[in-house]
């Protein structure tokens, strides 16, 4: 028998994703992945496409009826198994930081003198890479090498462990890594073994509230929300003089209030950048 993927697909505005997402897990999604203008599978023009995955389309078809006609929900179901590795027929090497290039294990790539190439294969989790807000983290790092070079970085929210293996190509020592979904923790153990870099990288779910010890980059791509929460945590992670940035931060003009959030929250810190790409910004902060 030939398989069947269900799915329900809905456009909403971009401060509405992750309301839209965790509504989305309500009904029963067993995963939802975000398609916008920066991810290799394109959103609607405008705005954030999620796309909500089903078991059976019987319960797609019961979740759309669910959903608010404003989000256009729609459900669609994917015939075979090819589709699951469409996406990587687009994903190229591509540099992520000054001097470092992203390539997936499936291509060739030549270095050129200096360069430092991380393989990554995203697997299950969130990370090729391209998404805006983890390339800003990414040139953040490549900018502020030097205040963590031959030192300990901590990566929250670790994905597929991209900025991990970043910042180790950039010269940290070793990289601890943690984020709430098991196979996020999997794909960055599997990509730091890829990289030769297995002994270096420590991932696991480890809440940051429990960690020990202090680090001179700390760095967490996670939601504004999620952010705001924790704050006390990772403040109590940074080394002194350590550098913090943070990212998957919506930019005033799109997200008001987001940004004012993060900062009351980071009050004990001194801002020294705001970047931004596309929709999206990073703060950049220090004691």
């Amino acid at each position: 028998m030939i398989a069947r993927y269900p799915y329900v697909a809905i456009d909403v505005d971009a401060d509405d994703a992750d309301d839209a997402a965790s509504h989305l897990f309500e009904l029963g999604a067993g995963g939802v992945e975000t398609r916008d203008e920066t991810t290799l599978a394109r959103g609607a023009a405008g705005k954030v496409t999620l796309i909500g995955s089903f078991e059976r389309e019987e319960d797609a078809r019961s979740a759309m009826r669910e959903l608010p006609p404003r989000w256009s929900p729609r459900v669609e179901v994917v015939v075979g198994d090819a589709w699951r590795d469409e996406w990587k027929k687009h994903f190229e090497p591509f540099p992520i930081a000054t001097g470092v290039v992203v390539c997936p294990p499936w291509k060739d790539y030549a270095a050129t003198a200096g360069e430092r190439v991380v393989v990554l294969e995203p697997g299950r989790a969130f990370g090729t890479g391209l998404h805006e807000t983890t390339s800003l983290v990414a040139q953040v790092l490549g900018d502020q090498a030097e205040r963590f070079r031959a030192r300990a970085v901590l990566d929250v929210g670790c994905g597929s462990g991209v900025l991990s293996l970043v910042s180790l190509a950039l010269g940290a020592s070793t990289a601890r890594a943690i984020d709430v979904d098991p196979d996020a923790v999997l794909v960055t153990r599997e990509n730091a073994l890829r990289n030769g870099l297995a002994e270096r990288v420590h991932a696991d779910r480890s809440p940051v509230e429990t960690l020990a010890g202090q680090y001179a980059a700390v760095v967490a791509n996670i939601e504004a929300t999620t952010l705001v929460e924790l704050a006390p945590a990772l403040m109590a992670r940074m080394a002194p003089g350590g550098l913090l940035v943070l990212s998957g931060i919506l930019a005033p003009d799109v997200a008001p209030t987001q940004l004012t959030s993060v900062r009351s929250a980071y009050s004990a810190l001194v801002v020294e950048s705001v970047p931004r790409k596309g929709e999206w910004i990073a703060v950049v902060m220090s004691r």
